[in-house]
This record gives structure tokens, C-alpha cells and sequence, in this order.
């Protein structure tokens, strides 16, 4: 991987050995030099939501003439289906056969996404969406990918999949990726940190896992995780290769897969803010560092890929970068998920990382710990 300027944007082309690559190919894209396109840059981003207007700022072929960029696209077409309750607005914004990759598998099909939108605001009526930020990359012709997080707050008086009304009320971090072309969500990637809701409306995720009528956990997997070929280590990263995306990518390496947990004290902030699933707050290096040690005790195998990273911003400004990555391992030590039960798990999960001078000083990472705890503790299927 390596990054060109054209036209003054950074331009990603991707040559990363074949094992750290994203699961499909990423075609050539325009990364922000700047946050000049971004929440931030808004400011008053609640009054330009109801209140739409402006010139376009930047070109967005085949998107409605009221959008002024690809941010104030995702923050007004959110606003409008969950908050205005306009749910068949989907099917403007969404292809009919849309793929979405949620908690719990993926879901096939605009209609599916209709449903499960109406049953999730059935279930939280008064449901608020506060945009915290959204990266983006792409242009017109690549299409535009982006990265939205945001923070719903509401209550549960409505019937959910979880039961009667709770009367409780939530507030739960998400982030959703998506990738949209001409006005249409053709694919999503959405972690609804599933355990912290179960959580905040008084549910003991550990016993639902283990209920019989939670769905069965994925199938048996064969063979190892694959960490290092053969016996040998895991591959170097280069430590010269220049750019954001590159020292992101080493860091996230050498720390899950090579174990170097003293990188945590070279590319992290002292003063570090986590934000984590289940609710998870940290703060400084060690707190980090533990929370690390804990996963990798309870996966002495696990192996880490990041499966797509994109990122916006400069040297001066600083970064934001949104990173896909999965986590694939043995449960073969104690920790929070229970005593070892020697199953294979796969975990995935999105993460935002804020970069200034080099190091990592706030990191949202959301995952679905509940179905971690699924594969764990699940029956499996016959």
C-alpha cells in the first residue's frame, strides 16, 4: 500500500501481502486531506439536519440536489428514517438488494432492512440519533464509503425481540459503514453493541447466550487459526513505509498478532480514552493494555485482520480513521466470557481511531460481545 496525490487528494493503492488484504478488493480511493467535509466542520449539525440547504460543495453524481456532500447525505437520511420515522424512505436510499452485515449475520434484501428498522422503533418509539462523526472516503465515480458514529438515546416502551417494555432508558454507542453510489446504500456493516443493550434494559447477556431459544452460535470451524505459517512468526510490516494508513496498519499488527504489547507505550497517548463494546470505558495505556492481555488470554491463538481502513485528515489537523477488522481464536483460557470451552469464535467489529502527532489518543471500538458469547455458550446445532 502506498498513497499518491491527484488533483491534491491522497489517492490509497493497495499492495499488502495477500494475508493482511481485505476480504473483497477495494478499488482506487480519494481520501480527505482535511475535515473541511466532516461533523465537526458543521458545528450545528441538529439545525442543518431539519433545516436543508446550501450549495454543493463537493460532486455527487446521481444524489439529490438538496445534499450538499456525503456527510450531510448520511446525517439527513438517517435523521429522516429513524427520527421522522419516514421508514419508507428506505426505499429510496436503499438498493433492493442490499447487503447488510449486522450482529448477527447478514440480512439479504431492502425489504428485510424495512422490517427490521420498523421493529427496532417499534421497540424505542422516542429514539434519538446523535451523529458524533463520520468518516468518509471515495468520489462520484468510485462511490463513497463512510463510516457513521453516533450515539442513540431513548427508552424501551415498545415490545422488542427481547421481551415485554423495560420502561428503561438506553444509551448506546454504534457505528455503521456503509457504502453508497447515486443516492442508494448498496452495502452496510453495522455493530449495534448488542451485549450493552441487553445490559441497560436489565439482561444478564451470560443467560441469554445459554437459553435455548437464542439462536445456535455459527458452525463448527476445522483446522487452526491461521496466525503464522508453518512454524514460523508472523510477517513484518514495513517500518519505514510512510502514511497514516500504513502505521495503522503495523501498529494494529504488532500488537494482536506479534504480541508486542510495548508498542501500546510507543503509539498510544498516555492519556488514552477507550470506548469499548458492553459498554467499556477506559483510560490511559494501561487500562488499554490490560484490556488487551484479557482477550489474548482467552485467545492464545487469535489472529487479527483488518478487512478495510480508510481515513481522512492531514499531519497538522491529525486523523480519524475507521477500521473493519475481524478476530478469529480459540477459547482456550479463563477471562469474562466463563471457564474455557475450547470452541473456535470469529468476532468482527468496527473501530474509530483519532491520530495526533503520531499517536492513537482516543479509540471507539464497538463489537458484539453477546454474540461472542453465543458461539461460546450456545447449543450447537445438530
Amino acid at each position: 500500500m502506498h498513497d499518491e496525490l491527484e488533483n491534491g487528494r491522497a489517492i490509497t493503492m493497495r499492495t499488502e501481502p495477500a494475508s493482511l488484504s481485505t476480504q473483497t478488493p477495494v478499488p482506487r480511493r480519494a481520501m480527505p486531506p482535511d475535515h473541511s467535509i466532516s461533523v465537526r466542520a458543521k458545528r450545528a449539525a441538529d439545525r442543518l439536519i431539519v433545516e436543508p440547504g446550501g450549495e454543493r460543495v463537493q460532486p455527487m453524481r446521481g444524489y439529490e440536489d438538496t445534499f450538499t456532500d456525503i456527510v450531510d447525505y448520511i446525517l439527513r437520511v438517517t435523521h429522516r428514517i429513524w427520527e421522522e420515522k419516514a421508514i419508507g424512505y428506505l426505499y429510496e436510499h436503499y438498493a433492493a438488494n442490499a447487503k447488510v452485515f449486522q450482529d448477527d449475520g447478514i440480512v439479504y434484501g431492502r425489504e428485510r432492512v424495512i422490517a427490521d428498522t420498523t421493529q427496532t422503533i417499534g421497540a424505542f418509539p422516542d429514539l434519538k440519533l446523535h451523529a458524533d462523526d463520520i468518516v468518509w472516503c471515495g468520489d462520484e465515480d468510485t462511490g463513497f464509503w463512510t463510516s457513521h458514529r453516533l450515539t442513540l438515546v431513548g427508552h424501551n416502551t415498545g415490545w422488542s425481540v427481547w421481551g415485554p417494555p423495560t420502561g428503561r432508558r438506553i444509551v448506546l454507542g454504534v457505528i455503521a459503514d456503509c457504502y453508497s453510489r447515486e443516492n442508494v446504500i448498496r452495502e452496510e456493516f453495522v455493530i449495534y453493541n448488542t451485549a450493552g443493550l441487553l445490559r441497560q434494559l436489565g439482561k444478564d447477556p451470560l443467560t441469554l447466550a445459554r437459553a435455548a431459544d437464542v439462536a445456535p452460535p455459527a458452525p463448527r470451524h476445522e483446522g487452526e487459526v491461521e496466525r503464522v505459517i508453518g512454524q514460523g512468526a508472523p510477517e513484518w510490516l514495513p517500518a519505514d513505509e510512510p502514511g497514516i494508513e500504513a502505521l495503522v496498519r503495523r501498529v494494529l499488527h504488532e500488537i494482536w498478532n506479534w504480541r508486542l504489547l510495548d508498542r501500546i507505550a510507543t503509539h498510544y497517548a498516555p492519556g488514552l480514552r477507550f470506548h469499548g463494546p458492553t459498554d467499556r470505558e477506559l483510560f490511559g495505556r494501561g487500562d488499554y493494555t490490560a484490556h488487551v492481555l484479557s482477550t489474548l488470554a482467552m485467545f492464545p491463538d487469535a489472529a487479527h485482520r483488518i478487512d478495510d481502513l480508510y481515513w481522512m485528515g492531514n499531519d497538522r489537523e491529525g486523523y480519524t480513521v475507521a477500521v473493519r477488522w475481524t478476530l478469529d481464536g480459540t477459547h482456550r483460557g479463563p477471562g469474562p466470557y466463563g471457564p474455557p470451552t475450547g470452541r473456535r469464535v470469529r468476532q468482527w467489529g468496527l473501530s474509530h481511531l483519532l491520530v495526533r502527532d503520531g499517536v492513537i489518543v482516543e479509540e471507539w471500538t464497538y463489537s458484539n460481545e453477546f454474540d461472542v458469547l453465543r458461539q461460546i455458550h450456545g447449543e450447537l446445532p445438530a
